[in-house]
């Protein structure tokens, strides 16, 4: 605990230690890094009511960058025109970004961490917009959504999304008091196989491809749906697993909720008009002693929402 590691070792620093310090009070440095870094881990993944008002303030803030984005979206060129934008607004708001921001059009959307942001905005593409603001508190947002760079999806985009937007559902009917850490993972990728498998994507039935020694879906799905999130984008990394991931959901706890879907340019296991769509849907929620409340619940996720949202902020910049 963290009490008795402080009674043992009245002054720590995680980062950066003497090594004739270390030999001379015989520990390995190492070892006291560790327990020190699990211990504050551990303390990190309930947050409180103040801290959960701190990250509330980024998503909002988050939120007006996300609208930023939108307006330049009309003439922008290039992704880093709009990484520069949505970083306009995280310095004018909080400290910094949260981390480095994905801004992704078109098939490089399919690259999971994509961050280079050197590409062209082409209207019919979609772009993956995955960003957060932190606050000068250093508490961070970390939320994606997917536009349609020409304000609609085309049939085949529209189709995907609501695939991936019916998983987040399902995951999110999953974040509650006792339920384990994996449960709303399990429910976003049942939809998803099924999903794919109604698309006469996979391989074989959805049954069969959920199975633990198959898994077939996570060509495409690539990555589990949920992280802690605090003061890193991704807190509390260094908890016990047993605590964390094999844990269960308690109130204040936050995290994120975010299935995507990648179908690469050159996968020929997916008929050609998906080929090159990538859709990754993420909200910041906080775990509460009922269920759960979504706190970047208001940026709209359902496709007419979303395309009535960017067409209200694109007739507000004409004015």
């Amino acid at each position: 605990s963290l009490r008795g590691f402080v009674s043992a070792n009245q002054v720590r620093v995680l980062r950066g230690h003497s090594a004739l310090t270390e030999k001379l009070v015989g520990r390995d440095p190492s070892t006291l890094d560790r327990e020190l870094a699990t211990a504050l881990s551990e303390m990190r993944l309930l947050k409180d009511a103040e801290e959960v008002k701190e990250l509330q303030a980024v998503v909002n803030a988050t939120k007006r960058g996300f609208e930023d984005c939108i307006a330049r979206l009309k003439t922008a060129k290039t992704e880093r025109e709009l990484e520069g934008v949505f970083y306009t607004r995280a310095r004018m708001e909080g400290n910094d970004v949260g981390y480095g921001s994905i801004v992704a059009s078109g098939a490089h959307a399919c690259t999971l961490h994509w961050k280079k942001n050197d590409g062209q905005v082409r209207k019919g593409d979609l772009l993956l917009l995955d960003a957060g603001i932190e606050g000068n508190s250093l508490y961070t947002a970390d939320i994606t959504r997917t536009l349609p760079i020409s304000g609609k999806f085309t049939p085949a985009q529209k189709q995907i999304y609501e695939l991936v937007l019916k998983a987040q559902a399902a995951a999110l009917k999953e974040v509650k008091p006792g339920n384990d850490f994996m449960a709303p993972n399990r429910a976003a990728m049942q939809v998803l196989a099924h999903g794919l498998a109604d698309l006469g994507i996979l391989p074989t039935t959805a049954e069969e491809a959920l199975r633990e020694e198959n898994q077939f879906y996570k060509r495409y799905s690539l990555h589990n749906v949920s992280h802690m999130l605090g003061l890193d984008v991704h807190d509390c990394a260094q908890a016990r697993a047993e605590n964390y991931k094999w844990g269960k959901l308690q109130p204040g706890m936050c995290l994120t909720v975010e299935p995507g879907l990648y179908f690469q340019l050159d996968d020929l296991t997916v008929p050609a008009k998906y080929r090159g769509i990538g859709v990754r849907i993420e909200d910041d929620v906080v775990v509460t002693a009922k269920g759960h409340k979504n706190l970047s619940g208001g940026i709209p996720t359902k496709v007419a929402d979303l395309e009535k949202w960017m067409k209200s902020i694109w007739a507000k910049k004409k004015r």
